[in-house]
């Protein structure tokens, strides 16, 4: 089964994930409908700035267990048992926030949406693009990243892809180069500025 994968070593913080997804879950369905809509649309995946002014795409995990599921008292927050996404009923959230207390990745936000009760305050999360994905779609925020920080594929392929990247970074010679070398260049560069102290 396919999922979304963070490579946060590719993130630029450019933050078009998070148009695409507010603009994905918005009645329109386009970036441009969005703006005028009521409530207006955010994002579910969140990009942070780490110690080095490198992006970070923060995104719901969709753990297993759960602990936002395991700390929902009314039961409004469930798993979809045919892709395995955990889903908020928004009819059923009290806005409590016992599950944002329990999530250990802070994805978890209040707000209304458009396809909920009117008005009401609900737990927000990624719902992994489920309604993109029926379309035979890649999820919004995967879609749009042109650094490949984001990318839509099965867990164990992702992880001989990285295992393959790491052993081809620390070989010798010109026969196996370090993959994306842009990347690295850049995040030496941000260290090396973080390291100078300010005249």
């Amino acid at each position: 089964m396919k999922k979304v994968i963070v490579h946060p070593e590719r993130c630029v913080g450019c933050m078009q994930c998070m148009l695409a997804c507010a603009a994905a879950h918005s009645r329109s369905g386009t970036l441009l409908g969005a703006l005028g809509e009521a409530p207006l649309p955010r994002s579910r995946i969140h990009v942070g700035v780490g110690a080095f002014d490198e992006g970070f795409p923060n995104r719901c995990r969709h753990c297993d267990p759960a602990p936002c599921m395991l700390a929902c008292l009314p039961g409004a927050i469930y798993r979809d048992a045919s892709s395995g996404t955990v889903l908020v009923d928004a009819d059923r959230c009290i806005n409590c926030a016992s599950c944002a207390m329990a999530c250990p990745y802070g994805v978890i936000r209040y707000h209304a949406v458009w396809d909920g009760p009117p008005e009401k305050i609900v737990a927000v999360k990624c719902d992994n693009c489920l309604a993109r994905q029926a379309q035979g779609l890649v999820p919004a925020c995967v879609e749009i990243c042109k650094s490949g920080a984001l990318t839509f594929e099965a867990p164990d392929r992702a992880a001989r892809r990285r295992t393959d990247e790491v052993a081809r970074s620390v070989s010798s010679g010109a026969i196996c180069p370090p993959p994306a070398p842009g990347f690295a260049l850049l995040a030496a560069h941000k260290r090396a500025r973080a390291e100078v102290p300010a005249g």
